[in-house]
């Protein structure tokens, strides 16, 4: 019987994302598949890899559960340890303890009240986000107002949330955020993202903020860096993975990371040709 990949998303999106159009020309043996379609047989896949399942947040746990179970009964990937790890953001501090440069952030959990310490007061120009989100929901930018950025953290703590709060690089204003993508471990393209939160945001699909995406060349600072955070994952507990994405903001001494995306972060296949056969390729030797 011929292997069957699952691509894995969610009844909430209505027809395949740029990703997914790109790549199943060149991966006949992939079908897309919801995760949260009961309906589904995962037994009856040899593979499945997560990529549009961009309502995880709504229910982080239900979805943690069922990668459990898919777990069971296929291979999953990126491995639900890994995707356990990296759907909270608290994973940057296990980042800045092997010593790679992530923004400053403080965390702060519901019940608890933004330390002395902080990295930057509520007064400051600061970034104040849900550590469990995707796409940009729930972030705001704050410029000296600290009773909106104080509001704003009780309200993510109302809702359960652990508050994140992190210095305004202005830098992204003008060099924008560099993401840097591999599939099955090899670099294969980066893309640039204009700034979001110092401007409107939108979500037309109702799921992730609309971005300003184009093709860029990585330094050589950005792609140093890079490697060495995608050679380190094995020995941290992350073997095995499909695909990272790696999210870096510029600053004063070099790039700094944003984001580790492990768990269905936009891979940007449209901004290079060849991609979508890479990522093809490097999904079926994952059989």
């Amino acid at each position: 019987m011929p292997a069957r990949i699952a691509i894995v998303t969610t009844v909430e999106l209505a027809s395949p994302d740029a990703d997914e159009a790109a790549l199943l020309p060149h991966l006949p043996e992939a079908e897309l598949v919801a995760w949260d379609d009961p309906a589904v047989d995962w037994a009856g896949f040899d593979l499945a890899i997560l990529r549009s399942t961009w309502n995880y947040h709504d229910d982080l746990d239900g979805f943690l559960a069922w990668a459990r179970r898919a777990s069971s009964l296929t291979r999953l990937l990126n491995p639900v340890d890994t995707v356990a790890w990296n759907t909270d953001k608290r994973y940057l501090a296990d980042l800045a303890a092997e010593g790679f440069p992530v923004v400053p952030t403080t965390f702060v959990a519901p019940g608890e009240a933004v330390p002395d310490d902080a990295v930057v007061g509520l007064g400051g120009h600061l970034v104040v986000k849900p550590s469990v989100g995707a796409g940009s929901n729930g972030a705001r930018l704050f410029d000296g107002d600290a009773a909106g950025a104080a509001a704003h953290v009780a309200a993510l703590h109302a809702q359960g949330k652990v508050a994140m709060l992190q210095p305004y690089l202005a830098e992204v204003d003008t060099s924008g955020e560099t993401a840097l993508v591999y599939l099955g471990g090899r670099f294969s393209h980066a893309a640039r993202k204009g700034a979001i939160l110092s401007r409107d945001m939108s979500f037309d699909t109702g799921l992730y903020a609309d971005e300003e995406i184009t093709a860029a060349t990585a330094t050589e600072a950005e792609r140093e860096l890079g490697d060495r955070i995608v050679a380190a994952l094995p020995g941290m507990g992350h073997p095995d993975l499909a695909y990272v994405r790696v999210d870096l903001l510029p600053a004063a001494d070099g790039p700094v990371v944003l984001e580790l995306e492990l768990t269905e972060p936009s891979l940007f296949l449209t901004l290079d040709p060849a991609a979508p056969v890479r990522a093809a390729q490097a999904f079926r030797a994952l059989l």
